[in-house]
């Protein structure tokens, strides 16, 4: 199994459970924030995959990934953080008790 296999459910699980979350209050301001979030952890995955690489630390089988790289990380690696990030926010939001906007029960940060 290639590792472009291995990530495609998480992407699809993450794609599916955020447009799940476009009923809840506040979707548009999720979507800025995971798409911030992502950026932030896909440099940060740019820098030290390629520095642990560098280091030696892992290596990946040449017919195991795509072959397209960012310096030394193969794609496929910044997968993961991509789906984390929209994914997470996305099954808060999910499960997150549902009570009218101002009520003191209401969950922080949502509004109508």
């Amino acid at each position: 199994m290639t590792y472009a296999l291995l990530v495609l459910p998480f992407l699809v699980l993450a794609a599916i459970v955020t447009a799940a979350s476009a009923i809840r209050p506040g979707f548009g301001a999720r979507m800025r924030a995971s798409a911030l979030t992502a950026l932030v952890l896909l440099v940060l995955t740019a820098i030290f995959d390629n520095a642990m690489i560098a280091a030696d630390l892992f290596t990946y089988p040449e017919h195991l990934i795509s072959g397209i790289r960012i310096g030394l990380a193969p794609l496929e690696d910044f997968s993961y953080p991509l789906a984390a990030a929209f994914l997470v926010p996305a099954l808060r939001s999910l499960f997150a008790p549902r009570s009218a906007p101002g009520h003191p029960g209401a969950a922080v940060g949502e509004d109508a």
